[in-house]
């Protein structure tokens, strides 16, 4: 089985328990979610490969991690993520990408990213649940962070915290590729 059969049958079974563990019917995750109640279905019969948005939207829908959506092992209390383990689940022709490097429930989701946008690349995200936060360390290059139409520039070596419950998107208007490690906690949801 390949690594993305694990990731969509792991999907399928955690979006599944989780629905069932909160309570939701489909109808309710997909309105929660705003994602098609036929887009769910696809997803917990392992029928599709849902967009990186599309799993965002439903983690923070549920109140978990992404991490807690594709994980195929229950393990210990410590878990030790190989460099192999990193998920790449956003990427680009021109060789952009973000990786879920681990994640956690404490109290709500936690999860921290190995972001890597070539010069000219940029990702939008949609807003997150209200009392999210983001957490971003530039290790090279500069982030132009957009939150709400405003830009900030992040330079190698700085960092940048942010309320992410609105539009926000990571860009790359230099001419180096731009690293960063990103961390993002969400609220639990009631």
């Amino acid at each position: 089985m390949s690594d993305l059969d694990l990731l969509t049958q792991s999907l399928a079974r955690n979006v599944k328990r989780w629905r069932t563990e909160r309570g939701f019917t489909l109808d309710t995750l997909a309105a929660r979610a705003g994602v098609s109640r036929g887009m769910l279905i696809q997803i917990e019969q392992a029928r599709t490969n849902p967009s990186l948005g599309t799993v965002v939207k439903i983690g923070d829908a549920l109140g978990v991690s992404i991490t807690t959506l594709l994980d195929y092992e229950r393990g210990p209390r410590v878990r030790i993520v190989s460099a192999d383990q990193a998920v790449r689940l956003w990427h680009t022709d021109a060789g952009s990408y973000s990786r879920l490097l681990a994640g956690t429930e404490a109290p709500g989701p936690l999860e921290m990213w190995d972001w890597r946008l070539m010069p000219g690349d940029s990702s939008d995200s949609d807003p997150h649940p209200s009392g999210t936060v983001e957490i971003a360390h530039v290790t090279a290059g500069e982030l132009t962070l957009t939150v709400e139409g405003a830009q900030y520039r992040v330079p190698a070596g700085a960092s940048v915290t942010f309320e992410a419950n609105v539009a926000h998107t990571y860009g790359n208007r230099g001419e180096v590729p731009t690293e960063m490690v990103l961390t993002v906690s969400v609220p639990l949801v009631h």
